[in-house]
């Protein structure tokens, strides 16, 4: 009798690691930044799966915008091996996220790369297809205009203020001192400048919406659609308010509007997955006392809450109430008050605890006694952690008895990529849930959070041509630096399970500048 438990125990294993073993997934990512390429495919290998993406050179970078056909070549020449694909509509088109904004394709020229998903589609119906693409971002002020059209440095800040104001009026909230700005405002910005933006913009909706009709053919398993850094007015709202009546007849486990845009690929990549493994995801959410749900982050067009709930649908996962029946249980760390800093605010991002990371400790710690399977969306910042949650972490010894962590970026991205791979948790082991940890301590914590301002302050007094968007003859010495500080603070921060060390750590910044690092690691 125990000789035929064994075996069947030993065929439960086999079926199970053979049912991820061999399977390919074609992953054309958004550009090739570490959080929409290296960072998905690390989550992805954890589980046996095989994320194919095209070859890095044809991948947009910071000065190189993406070869379309180069990436389509691939896609064909790859599909008969694979079992799903996971696609960029932005990186299929425009080459990248970057080059969908500062593009000079004309409507014909678009309209007819979109329609390759569909030829694509005919020649390999075999393999589906979860695309993700983005609405146009509206950056707030001309200081973020480095991947805008030139006329953005100059009248960027106008024509986001603009734009919100129309967006306000179609919704039936202006006052008469909005009607009496967009007058003052559309004289301000010339009028060829604001022709280019919104005719550059409509091209773009233009085949966000062919994509909602081929989602509607069969054509997309699934599309999500995600606003890039938005405001609760914008333009970029406005255009999301259009696709989303247009697709509402479909629902959201076919098609979706959201905030956010790196995000998606490491969603679309757990839906494909969660979809193989015929896995429904339940996922529970607590928040912070106060604002919680509703807090309305910064570069949002949405709540918070809103967001979360969407990106449980994207990745194939049902909210439920009750955390002893949840696969995961997503904490969420807001302020009381609602309010949103930058993480590199020395002032506000302090170790010290503040009275309402008491509360938000007390419900991780009750969830952790209990042996629930806890992920931590640290968004009480943005573009990195929260320092007081962090150290909290580290004194109470938590750091690696939780499963998941994000706080890397905006609210939505950090939310959204948490999601996707802390569903996907449940079937990793101990070690593998470490180390995607680790990704991410590295990168949200020590780097975004501390080591990042450090690097930045210090390239400006270093010799050679280069700044912080561009650092030239100034990257060996920023990653020098770079290095020594985050080992550094890993060594006196970073508390790992005995059986585990840090070997081979070493850490880049991939597209030259210091907004993103590419830390890199072997657990021994």
């Amino acid at each position: 009798m125990r000789q035929i438990f064994i075996l069947l125990v030993t065929l439960m294993i086999f079926t199970s690691s053979a049912f991820a073993q061999g399977k390919r997934i074609l992953y054309v990512p958004l550009d090739g930044r570490p959080c929409n390429l290296y960072q998905v495919v690390q989550v992805a290998e954890k589980l046996g799966y095989e994320l194919l993406t095209p070859p890095v050179e044809a991948i947009g970078t910071r000065t190189n915008m993406g070869d379309t056909q180069a990436m389509w070549t691939w896609l064909e020449e790859n599909a008969a091996q694979a079992d799903a694909a996971v696609l960029s509509t932005d990186a299929l088109i425009y080459g990248s996220l970057v080059g969908s904004r500062t593009h000079e394709l004309d409507a014909q020229e678009i309209l007819s790369r979109a329609q390759r998903f569909k030829t694509f589609h005919e020649n390999f119906p075999h393999v589906p297809i979860y695309a993700f693409g983005t609405i146009m971002r509206t950056p707030r002020t001309s200081h973020h205009a480095s991947a805008e059209p030139e006329y953005y440095y100059e009248y960027g800040t106008k024509i986001f203020q603009y734009t919100a104001l129309i967006d306000k009026q179609e919704m039936n909230l202006s006052t008469g001192g909005d009607k009496r700005k967009i007058k003052r405002l559309e004289a301000d910005i010339p009028k060829e400048y604001l022709d280019d933006w919104f005719t550059r913009r409509a091209k773009n909706s233009d085949a966000n919406e062919l994509f909602v009709e081929y989602t509607r053919a069969g054509i997309f398993q699934y599309f999500l659609l995600g606003c890039d850094d938005s405001a609760q007015f914008s333009q970029t709202h406005r255009e999301s308010r259009r696709l989303t009546e247009l697709s509402a007849d479909l629902g959201k486990t076919v098609v979706q509007v959201t905030g956010g845009s790196d995000e998606l690929g490491m969603l679309m990549v757990a839906r494909a997955i969660n979809y193989d493994k015929n896995f429904t995801p339940f996922v529970s959410v607590a928040y912070n006392a106060g604002t919680g749900a509703k807090t309305f982050p910064s570069y949002s067009n949405e709540p918070i809450g809103v967001s979360v709930d969407g990106a449980i649908v994207a990745v194939g996962g049902l909210r439920i109430p009750a955390h002893e029946r949840a696969d995961l249980v997503l904490a969420v760390n807001t302020r009381e008050n609602g309010k949103t800093f930058e993480a590199s605010n020395v002032k506000q991002n302090k170790v010290r605890q503040r009275g309402d990371l008491k509360t938000f400790m007390s419900i991780v710690d009750e969830c952790i006694a209990k042996n629930y399977p806890v992920a931590i969306a640290d968004i009480s910042f943005s573009n990195g952690a929260d320092n007081s949650l962090m150290n909290q972490l580290k004194v109470d010894g938590l750091q690696y008895k939780i499963r998941a962590y994000g706080g890397w970026n905006t609210a939505t991205n950090s939310s959204g990529f948490l999601i996707g791979a802390g569903v996907l948790t449940k079937f990793m082991d101990d070690k593998s849930v470490a180390e995607l940890l680790t990704t991410r301590y590295l990168d949200d914590w020590i780097y975004q959070a501390n080591v990042r301002n450090e690097v930045m302050n210090a390239s400006y007094g270093m010799s050679g041509k280069g700044d912080p968007l561009n650092l030239d003859e100034k990257l060996p010495a920023c990653e020098k630096l770079l290095n020594e500080r985050m080992k550094s603070f890993a060594a006196a921060n970073l508390l790992l399970p005995s059986q585990w060390r840090l070997e081979d750590f070493k850490v880049t910044l991939p597209w030259q500048r210091t907004f993103e690092c590419f830390p890199q690691f072997k657990f021994s």
